[in-house]
């Protein structure tokens, strides 16, 4: 993506050099396999840190110990920066044009762990936004596991499309989309309320691609290809059959990686925020 030199966003808040907190030492795999159940979990990935917690109950842990910035570091947060104006100047056009104001939400970066307004989290959480305080959770060393792990090219559009998806729940939580689901699921079963839940993430793969949709200017080539593979190597169908051996829709959140991969697509050709009818679509 072109990003140097362009407009950065004040509403990053920096936590790499003094965040921290307890990590398992030898219980990656775990944290791995629950980061990857969750990943991009808007608010339902916040829900399996007390989960990873129990499971890695009873194993060393050690102090991961505050680090200042590298230069890759920095420029890293810089990109970060860059992507969330992007949504910023992107979503305030969209919201204006539909006789709506668009609230800016924060997006913070984070090593190890964080607390937030809906709890504490650790890395193994995966990216997430709380919308208790509004604001985004990124750890970015989730990057390197998923392309090396799971097989996404990588690439920062990969990191873009993450955060474009994140963004997308915050735009649900504006619009009452979230608190609508999560009634809706009220007194439904297991795994009705689970189609509920991968029609909201389904939606926030969408509302990313729209946002790419009206970025085109500032992508380079190959960018679309980045996003896309890391939709497919997140679909819970890829990650269920790595992960277990095995597929069971019926206990799918996210999406299957066909369904990540369309809904991005479609939010990207059309550039309609209408069209986002995943609640619709999805039975």
């Amino acid at each position: 993506m072109k990003w140097q030199g362009r407009r950065q966003s004040d509403n990053v808040e920096d936590r790499r050099s003094i965040s921290g907190g307890k990590i398992a030492v030898g219980g990656g795999v775990i944290g791995i396999i629950v980061l990857l159940l969750n990943v991009f979990g808007g608010e339902t990935g916040k829900q399996i840190a007390p989960v990873l917690e129990q499971m890695q109950g009873g194993q060393q842990t050690q102090t991961e110990a505050a680090a200042p910035l590298s230069k890759e570091d920095e420029e890293m947060g810089n990109f970060v920066r860059v992507t969330l104006a992007d949504t910023e100047d992107i979503w305030s056009k969209i919201f204006e044009e539909n006789g709506m104001t668009y609230k800016n939400p924060k997006l913070v970066l984070f090593r190890g762990s964080v607390q937030t307004a809906c709890g504490g989290a650790s890395s193994a959480s995966g990216p997430f936004y709380c919308p208790g305080d509004q604001k985004v959770y990124m750890d970015l060393a989730f990057f390197e596991e998923l392309k090396t792990r799971f097989g996404a090219k990588g690439g920062d559009f990969a990191i873009a499309y993450v955060i474009a998806h994140e963004i997308g729940h915050h735009i649900q939580t504006l619009l009452g989309t979230s608190a609508k689901m999560r009634q809706a699921q009220e007194g439904k079963s297991e795994a009705e309320a689970n189609k509920l839940s991968v029609a909201l993430e389904l939606q926030a793969d969408f509302y990313a691609g729209v946002w790419a949709h009206y970025n085109q200017q500032n992508l380079d080539t190959g960018d679309i290809d980045e996003a896309l593979s890391a939709a497919n190597a997140v679909g819970d169908d890829a990650i269920q059959s790595k992960m277990q051996g095995q597929i069971v829709p019926d206990s799918f959140t996210h999406g299957s990686s066909e369904q990540r991969m369309y809904w991005f697509k479609k939010g990207f050709k059309t550039g309609d925020i209408k069209q986002g009818t995943t609640f619709e679509e999805i039975q």
